[in-house]
């Protein structure tokens, strides 16, 4: 007799998605975070060259905008490793 030898197959690993709905509504809530940060920033032109403008130093260009685009960007990182719950 021969001794039959049995090729066992490797597992199959699910291979769905590395995110969940909730890794993607997180990144996209804090894609609108930095976005918002960065469109407080802008403006505060002035339309005679000649005249200084003293609302580039202002609290929303000079504090509040940057601290909402680093807000962002640690949503961003906390919607990467966040791990998706096992059902």
């Amino acid at each position: 007799m021969t001794a039959k030898t049995q090729i066992q197959k490797p597992e199959e690993k699910d291979s769905g998605f590395a995110f969940n709905r909730e890794n993607y509504t997180l990144l996209i809530i804090g894609l609108v975070v930095i976005l918002l940060g960065f469109i407080l920033m802008i403006g505060g032109g002035s339309d005679d060259p000649e005249v200084f403008s003293d609302a580039l130093f202002g609290f929303r260009r000079l504090t509040l905008a940057p601290l909402l685009i680093l807000g962002g960007y640690i949503i961003e990182i906390f919607a990467i490793m966040r791990r998706p719950k096992n059902k």
